[in-house]
């Protein structure tokens, strides 16, 4: 079989980066971001969420190849603007992980809720066990 061990996908080696950058050479003031052991799922949010910013002219990534676990980020920002590309994807992860701590905060709460309906439902309930 050609395909790598699992535990490749995910784990950072000695001598491995995370995340690695260089200027695009193609386009003023962007940037090219490879984050290494991550994939759609992380490309996808991190996407969008720098699109959300005004300052980004672009953001786009890919998966260079279905085996290979990394993914190239590609962002550029409006050439009178401030900020570098490396400080809005910084202010992009910020904004996404407060996102994601509230979706957690609201399923934790809306779980709860359920689980209470749910065994409040079943209190009345006679279950039968047939041996």
């Amino acid at each position: 079989m050609n395909a790598p061990p699992a535990f490749e996908s995910f784990l950072i080696f000695d001598g491995e980066k995370k995340i690695t950058y260089q200027p695009d050479t193609q386009v003023s003031n962007a940037f090219i971001f490879t984050i290494n052991k991550e994939d759609h799922t992380l490309g996808n949010m991190l996407k969008n969420q720098l699109l959300k910013d005004p300052n980004v002219v672009f953001a786009g990534y890919k998966n260079p190849h279905p085996l290979e676990h990394k993914i190239l980020l590609r962002v550029q920002v409006k050439p009178d603007h401030s900020s570098t590309p490396v400080e809005v994807l910084n202010n992009a992860i910020t904004d996404l992980i407060s996102e994601l701590a509230l979706f957690e905060e609201r399923f934790r709460v809306r779980k709860n809720i359920l689980s209470r309906k749910f065994l409040l439902s079943m209190k009345n309930q006679r279950i039968f066990l047939l041996v």
